[in-house]
């Protein structure tokens, strides 16, 4: 199975990446944001303990995370593999998915980050804030505060899957054809 962390800071293009490897891999997003909304949508019983956190404006606990994800995967039993966004953000995430997904027998095969200077973040998600109108994607010093705790945080789960030799940078600057030709040579040679 292809279990893939698509990574990078807000901006750097892992949506329209993702979007690009699920046509050509056939392997199923998993956003836990999405997976979440879905979650509490549907009032399941991982959606309803997930809203008393978030009624007293906590955090979805890591382990109740990993629940909702365990719980998406077990709805595709047939999927080629699995693309993860937005998770793990730290290192306890990193290593509570490697083990559920160790126990799967199904373990992350690569982390492919998108590396984008941060001037270029800024003016994509400016951009991206006038055609969503997503407020955060609007504000500069929001901007410049979610890609400072990006590289505070989030960062050191490079570091996690560099010590495990499964880490691929890539440049995430250019024409999308070219960064997807760059990310699907490496998925290619993890194949």
């Amino acid at each position: 199975m292809l279990n893939i962390v698509l990574f990078g800071p807000p901006g750097a293009g892992k949506g329209t990446q993702s979007e690009k490897l699920i046509a050509s891999y056939k392997l199923v997003h998993l956003s836990t944001g999405d997976i979440l909304r879905a979650e509490l949508k549907n009032n399941t019983s991982l959606g309803k303990k997930a809203q008393e956190y978030m009624n007293q404006g906590l955090l979805v606990p890591d382990d109740l995370v990993i629940n909702m994800i365990d719980h998406k995967m077990d709805e595709y039993p047939a999927a080629k593999g699995f693309i993860f966004d937005g998770f793990p953000r730290t290192v306890p995430q990193a290593q509570a998915l490697d083990k559920l997904l160790n126990a799967k027998g199904t373990p992350i095969r690569e982390m492919i980050a998108l590396e984008v200077e941060e001037e270029e973040l800024v003016k994509r998600l400016i951009n991206r804030g006038k055609d969503s109108g997503r407020a955060d994607d609007q504000d500069e010093t929001l901007i410049r505060k979610r890609i400072a705790e990006y590289n505070a945080k989030t960062v050191p789960v490079a570091q996690f899957y560099t010590s495990q030799g499964k880490y691929a940078g890539i440049k995430g600057m250019g024409e999308i054809e070219e960064i997807f030709a760059k990310i699907a040579s490496i998925v290619d040679k993890i194949l």
